[in-house]
C-alpha cells in the first residue's frame, strides 16, 4: 500500500550557479545574434541541447568546423588554452560561459604549471572539464579518478620524482573519494599543495542526497545519461537504497513503486527546473493510479513541513510596503522580508526592487513557530549569488557599480550585487588632504583586484578604473592630437620647472619659458591648481606619450607691442628693476627690460651705480639702441641731460 508513501525533494536539486549562467548566456545570445554556436553541448541535459538546437544553436567539436561568421560559446566545462589562442588568432567572436569554478582551476593549473610543478588532477579524465583544465598546464600532468589509480600513480611516477606536487579536482568531483585522497596525501605527498576546488554546490547537493537516500526506500534521480556530477549521485544513493538515474519524466513509465515508504528526488547540476517539476507532477499522476488514497499534494506539503535557520527557500511576493516585504514560502508560517535585509544599498526601497506576484530566493533568519512568523533575508541570498560575480569580474577584469555605505579604517565599504567591497583609502581616489566621507552614499565605479573565497571577502579599486579610463582616453588624444591645436585643460601640478596641464586623460607640461612672457620667480606666480587653462599644443612625442605645451599668447608677445610704440630715440619712463656694477637694468614696459649703462647715467663719471639708482626707483632716460634679434635695448639718462644742457646754453 501507498497510502502513507511520502515524497521528498533534495533542496539543491537542479541546476547550479555555473551551469544556469551558461545557459541563460546562451538563450539571452539568441536575441542579437543569428548564428551561434558551441564547443560542444553547452551542459550534459539533452532536452536543454534539444530546445537550443531547435532555436537555432548548432554544436561543434573543433574549430575547425567554423566558417567565421559564427558567433562562439564557450560551454560551462571550459576549454584549453590553445582554443582561446585559435578564436582569437582568427578573430572569431567569442563568449565565455566558463563556470567562474573552473576557471579558477584553470588559473591555478596555469600559475602552478609556469612554477614547474606536476599537477595531480581528479576526476574522469576523458570529462571536457578535465580536458580544458589539462590544456591550461604546461608542466607535467597526471589524472586519476580513485584511490586505486592515485596509488598506481604513486609508485610508478610519484614516489621517486623530486618535482614539487599540486593536487587539483574536478568541481564535481565525489567529496567522500576526495577526503579518502587527501589522506592519501598526507601520508605519502606530505609537500604537495592541495587546492580545494571541488565547487560548493556539489559538495552541498551530494551531502544532502547522502542524507535523503538514507531514509529513502526508492531514489530517482534526474539528469543527463552522461553528465559526471549525476552519475556521482547515483552512484551514491546505490549504497543505500534503490535507485533509479532518469532524463525526464517518461521514464518513470517503468518503475515500480509498489512498497515504498520513502521516495527521494534529487537531481544533478544540468538538470532544469522545468524537468524536476515535470518527474514530482508525473509521479504523483502514476502513484495516484497505483493508489487511489495517496495524494501528492499532501505528501509534498509534508516535506515542506520543517524548516531551519540558515536554510534557503523560495518565497512568493504577497504584499510590499515601505518597511518589509511579506512572502509566501509553502508553510503555515508567515514570511516577512524587513527593509534592511531587502539590499545592503540604503537608498533602496522595496517596491523599486519587489512586486506583488514576485518569486524570490531568500534565507530564514528566525523562526517564531508560537506567532507562525519567519524572518527572512533577500540579501544574504544575493551576497551568496553575487559574490559569485564578483568573482567573475575579478577574472574578466569587469567594471562593477556600487554604493558607498561606510567609512572604516583604512579605506571605505561599498556594495555590490550584495557584496560588500572593502576599497582601500590608496585605491578609492580620494588624495591624502581629503576626507573619504566625500565618497559616502555616492555610486562609484571600481574592479576587483583581490577575492578571498574562503572568507567571502574582496577588495576593489576606484583607481583601477580611472587608470583605464584614462588609458582609454590617451590612446584616442594620440590618435588625433597634432601641433598647434588649441586645448582647455586643469593645471593637476605646478613645479620649478613648469606647469602639469590635464587634456583629459593626458597630461602636457607647460615649461617656465612657455608660460608667460613676463619674468617670474616660480610658475606659482601665474597660475594656481585647478585652474582652467587654454593651452596650444606646442610639440608631441607619441612614441614616448608627451606633450609640451604653450599658454603665453604671440598676440601678448612684449617685443611685438615694444615695435608698434617705440623706437630708437624715443624717451620712456621707466623703473629700476635690478642694480649691477657696470649699470642697471630699468623696466620699459611689462617684459621688456633696457640697460642703463654706468656711463649712461650721469654726465659726469660716476663711480657706483648704487649711489644714484635704487631698485623700485623711475627715471627718464633715451631708448638709444635697440636689437630685435638679440633682445636687446640701450638707455641712456645722460643724453637727457645734455640735451637740457644745450636748451640751457642757448
Amino acid at each position: 500500500m501507498l497510502t502513507n508513501c511520502k515524497i521528498y525533494t533534495a533542496k539543491s536539486a537542479g541546476f547550479c550557479f555555473g551551469v544556469d549562467r551558461a545557459v541563460k548566456i546562451v538563450y539571452n545570445i539568441l536575441d542579437t545574434h543569428d548564428q551561434v554556436v558551441t564547443l560542444g553541448p553547452i551542459i550534459h541535459n539533452p532536452d536543454v541541447v534539444a530546445d537550443l538546437e531547435q532555436k537555432g544553436v548548432h554544436i561543434i567539436d573543433t574549430c575547425s568546423e567554423l566558417i567565421g561568421d559564427e558567433t562562439v560559446i564557450i560551454r560551462s566545462h571550459g576549454v584549453g588554452q590553445s582554443i582561446y589562442d585559435e578564436l582569437s588568432s582568427r578573430n572569431i567572436e567569442f563568449i565565455d560561459a566558463t563556470c567562474p569554478f573552473v576557471t579558477r582551476i584553470h588559473k591555478i593549473a596555469y600559475e602552478k604549471s609556469a612554477e614547474g610543478y606536476t599537477i595531480l588532477i581528479a576526476g574522469d579524465e576523458n570529462h571536457p572539464e578535465i580536458i580544458g583544465i589539462k590544456g591550461h598546464c604546461s608542466s607535467d600532468v597526471y589524472i586519476f579518478k580513485d584511490l586505486d589509480e592515485l596509488n598506481e600513480l604513486f609508485i610508478k611516477i610519484l614516489k621517486n620524482s623530486k618535482k614539487k606536487v599540486a593536487i587539483i579536482a574536478q568541481t564535481t568531483y565525489n567529496i567522500r573519494m576526495w577526503n579518502k585522497c587527501k589522506e592519501f596525501f598526507a601520508e605519502h605527498l606530505p609537500d604537495a599543495i592541495i587546492f580545494d576546488t571541488i565547487c560548493n554546490a556539489t559538495s552541498i547537493r551530494q551531502a544532502e542526497t547522502t542524507e535523503l537516500a538514507k531514509k529513502s526506500d526508492i531514489m530517482i534521480i534526474v539528469g543527463g545519461k552522461h553528465s559526471s556530477n549525476t552519475i556521482k549521485l547515483k552512484s551514491i544513493c546505490d549504497k543505500y537504497c534503490k535507485c533509479y538515474h532518469i532524463e525526464n519524466a517518461a521514464e518513470l513509465n517503468s518503475i515500480d513503486f509498489s512498497g515504498a515508504n520513502i521516495i527521494g528526488i534529487s537531481a544533478g547540476a544540468s538538470t532544469p527546473a522545468y524537468i524536476i517539476k515535470e518527474v514530482q507532477t508525473t509521479m504523483s499522476e502514476i502513484l495516484k493510479n497505483q493508489d487511489e488514497d495517496f495524494n501528492f499534494e499532501e505528501a509534498l506539503e509534508q516535506s515542506f513541513k520543517k524548516i531551519y535557520t540558515g536554510e534557503k527557500v523560495k518565497g512568493y511576493i504577497t504584499s510590499v510596503n515601505a518597511n518589509e516585504l511579506i512572502v509566501d514560502i509553502g508553510t503555515k508560517h508567515t514570511g516577512y522580508v524587513p527593509v534592511s535585509e531587502i539590499s545592503e544599498d540604503p537608498n533602496v526601497k522595496a517596491t523599486d526592487v519587489a512586486k506583488v506576484g514576485d518569486e524570490i530566493d531568500l534565507i530564514v533568519l528566525k523562526i517564531n513557530d508560537q506567532e507562525g512568523i519567519v524572518t527572512l533575508s533577500k540579501k544574504k541570498v544575493d551576497a551568496m549569488v553575487g559574490f559569485d560575480k564578483v568573482m567573475t569580474a575579478k577574472e574578466d577584469g569587469t567594471i562593477l557599480s556600487g554604493v558607498v555605505l561606510n567609512v572604516v579604517k583604512g579605506g571605505v565599504i561599498a556594495a555590490t550585487n550584495g557584496v560588500k567591497v572593502f576599497i582601500p583609502a590608496s585605491q578609492s581616489n580620494v588624495s591624502r588632504d581629503q576626507k573619504l566621507d566625500q565618497l559616502l552614499k555616492k555610486t562609484v565605479e571600481f574592479k576587483i583586484i583581490e577575492v578571498n573565497p574562503q572568507k567571502g571577502r574582496a577588495v576593489g579599486s576606484i583607481k583601477a578604473v580611472s587608470k583605464d579610463k584614462r588609458d582609454e582616453l590617451q590612446t584616442k588624444f594620440f590618435e588625433t592630437v597634432e601641433a598647434g591645436a588649441t586645448y582647455t585643460g586643469e593645471v593637476k601640478s605646478i613645479t620649478d620647472y613648469g606647469v602639469f596641464v590635464d587634456l583629459g586623460g593626458v597630461d602636457g607640461l607647460i615649461r617656465k619659458p612657455d608660460l608667460t612672457w613676463q619674468k617670474v620667480k616660480h610658475p606659482s606666480e601665474i597660475v594656481s591648481v585647478g585652474e582652467k587653462l587654454e593651452v596650444t599644443i606646442k610639440d608631441v612625442d607619441k612614441e614616448n606619450k608627451k606633450v609640451s605645451l604653450i599658454f603665453k599668447k604671440a598676440s601678448e608677445n612684449p617685443w611685438e607691442i615694444f615695435k608698434t610704440k617705440y623706437e630708437a630715440g624715443s624717451v620712456v619712463n621707466v623703473k629700476i628693476v635690478s642694480v649691477t656694477q657696470f649699470g642697471a637694468f630699468a623696466e620699459i614696459i611689462p617684459g621688456i627690460d633696457g640697460l642703463i649703462h654706468i656711463s649712461q647715467i650721469a654726465n659726469q663719471r660716476v663711480e657706483k651705480v648704487s649711489d644714484i639708482l635704487s631698485v623700485g626707483q623711475t627715471v627718464d632716460a633715451q631708448i638709444t639702441e635697440i636689437d630685435i634679434d638679440k633682445k636687446r635695448i640701450s638707455l641712456s639718462m645722460r643724453a637727457l641731460l645734455e640735451e637740457s644742457a644745450e636748451e640751457d646754453a642757448e
